[in-house]
């Protein structure tokens, strides 16, 4: 499912909806504990599950950058810093399972813009293969067809 992307005031919002039937703990964990979250977004682990707690990013060179949680609710909301902008994961309970919605609150689109709405879709193609108990590996080519179908939406975003 593609991602919508908006503009909302002084910023763009990108949001994807993905529906699944887990439970809301099954989803939290998957999005939440760190031998799970390796599997769907290996450059993060999270050092303090909390409202101004940390995330690691590893930047696969041996180093690493700390990302603010803005807000953390146990099985229902994860915001946290992403570079300039912000990313919040909220979940929510549905009549056959759970709803995830993913919204990265972007300043300003860039060149890079459609690479990290491409990367967002690739793992959440991972994180529901993850709640299926497959392990799946990121796919560069699927990256770079979901990239080009991104690049237009964001050319078309900022024709508006």
């Amino acid at each position: 499912m593609l991602a919508v992307i908006d503009k909302q005031n002084n910023e763009y919002v990108v949001q994807f909806d993905r529906h699944f039937s887990y439970s809301i703990e099954e989803v939290w964990s998957v999005l939440t504990e760190n031998s799970k979250l390796k599997k769907w977004m290996s450059n993060l682990q999270i050092e303090s599950l909390k409202t101004d707690g940390v995330i690691k990013f590893d930047m696969m060179d041996g180093s690493f950058i700390n990302i603010d949680i803005i807000e953390c609710q146990q099985n229902s909301v994860l915001e946290f810093t992403w570079d300039k902008d912000r990313v919040r994961f909220e979940i929510h309970k549905e009549e056959n399972g759970t709803l995830l919605l993913l919204k990265e609150y972007i300043h300003e689109l860039t060149d890079h813009t459609p690479k990290d709405i491409a990367g967002w879709h690739i793992c959440l193609d991972l994180f529901s293969a993850v709640l299926e108990g497959e392990e799946k590996e990121f796919s560069k080519d699927k990256w770079q067809q979901w990239f080009e179908i991104y690049k237009d939406k964001v050319l078309e975003v900022r024709r508006i």
